[in-house]
């Protein structure tokens, strides 16, 4: 598995993950990885768990119109947002919440990756920041 930053799409499982939204039309694939983060309570979260889940997060804020600016990495996400023009309910931004607070407690194998890096605080705000960019408010 490989990892290269840590925007919700530099690393290969949820790089490939995004790719597999051009074949959907809703929020089903979205929803799906947000109820695998959540379903792991009381359980080891996966890493890749985790990362798909930090993605599905990022493609609700793409949604809001909060997503991080376009890269190579996101740039297919951003077109299929602007493709499907759908707009997240509060039960998914909740969802979303829930799943970001999962990621980041401990028994989360993302965290434990993380927090053995040099990049540790830099990932923690990355992920602050992502919660506040699904905010309705």
């Amino acid at each position: 598995m490989g990892t290269w930053g840590m925007g919700p799409f530099e690393n290969d499982g949820a790089n490939d993950w995004a790719y597999s939204l051009e074949e959907t039309s809703d929020l089903g694939l979205v929803e799906s990885a947000l109820d695998a983060v959540i379903a792991s309570a009381g359980d080891y979260l996966e890493a890749g768990t985790g990362e798909i889940g930090l993605a599905a997060c990022e493609v609700l804020a793409c949604m809001l119109g909060r997503g991080l600016k376009p890269d190579a990495y996101s740039k297919k996400v951003h077109a299929w947002v602007a493709n499907v023009d759908l707009e997240p309910d509060a039960a998914i931004l909740a969802k979303a919440q829930s799943a970001i607070d999962r990621i980041v407690e401990p028994g989360s194998e993302l965290r434990e990756l993380w927090e053995e890096s040099n990049d540790a605080g830099a990932w923690r705000s990355s992920v602050q920041d992502l919660r506040s960019r699904l905010s309705r408010t």
